[in-house]
């Protein structure tokens, strides 16, 4: 089992930045690949980036070059750096953690608006 709790969601300009952290608990961490997704209202759940156990990336098409993922193993965590923030990433983001089962945290809200 795994626990995941996201932080770092808020409310930026365009053009802004923000960090979200996603604290993972319960299991051995460093073992799974770890994902952010993001949902906006009334749309499907969509892949942001993910990062496997080995370090290996992957983002989606809309956030390539703008969004870095990252981890520390030592502090089971993962990491999304925004740079560039648009209106259109507005969402809820989603931390996931898998490894033949899907876990997935609460949630954090991000929010790009003047």
């Amino acid at each position: 089992q795994v626990q995941l709790v996201e932080s770092g969601g808020g409310l930026v300009q365009p053009g802004g930045s923000l960090r979200l952290s996603c604290a993972a608990s319960g299991s051995i961490f460093s073992g799974y690949t770890m994902g952010w997704y993001r949902q906006a209202p009334g749309k499907q759940r969509d892949l942001v980036a993910t990062i496997t156990s080995g370090g290996s990336s992957n983002y989606g098409d809309s956030v390539k070059g703008r969004f870095t993922i990252s981890r520390d193993n030592a502090k089971n965590t993962v990491y999304l750096q925004m740079n560039s923030l648009k209106p259109e990433d507005t969402a809820v983001y989603y931390c996931n953690a898998r490894r033949g089962t899907w876990y997935w945290g609460q949630g954090t809200q991000v929010t790009v608006s003047s």
